[in-house]
């Protein structure tokens, strides 16, 4: 988010929910809830800037999406991802645009709380790296030509 939104952006407090700059007409915002809550953020932040859920857009860790795999999608479920099922709850909706970066498999001796908390090998994180950087594109291509374009442009070649 903060790759998005600038160096030069100022991030404030937001009702100690989390916290919110403003760049060329777009709020980004990165929730400080635990992850499980993330929607009680999100739906306080729509109700203060008047937000429909489909004017929101959330990007989030996947373990269901190998390492280093990305998707967007305009609505689904939340695949079991506790902080997006936490939003859709609180916005009452599955329409909400989204980036899911993959982080997965999850191992199957691993607890998935304990997985996505760990740390990436050396290796990993250059991956890990590699699909945030073609997020940031993706996530500007949203906002410059819209979700579809960045669709077609990014899930095709999101796989590394």
């Amino acid at each position: 988010v903060t790759a998005l939104a600038g160096e030069d952006a100022v991030w404030k407090d937001f009702r100690g929910l989390g916290l919110c700059a403003r760049a060329a007409g777009v709020c980004y915002a990165q929730p400080m809830t635990f992850m499980n809550d993330s929607g009680s953020f999100v739906a306080a932040l729509c109700r203060f800037h008047r937000l429909e859920p489909g004017e929101v857009f959330v990007c989030f860790d996947d373990i269901s999406l190998p390492l280093g795999r990305m998707r967007l999608r305009p609505s689904g479920s939340s695949g079991g991802q506790k902080g997006m099922e936490s939003i859709i709850a609180s916005l009452g909706t599955s329409v909400i645009p989204r980036l899911r970066l993959g982080v997965g498999p999850l191992p199957a001796v691993w607890d998935a709380a304990d997985f996505v908390l760990g740390r990436f090998s050396s290796a990993e994180d250059k991956v890990f790296c590699e699909m945030a950087e073609r997020g940031v594109e993706a996530m500007r291509t949203v906002l410059e030509e819209g979700l579809e374009a960045a669709m077609n442009r990014f899930n095709k070649a999101s796989d590394i």
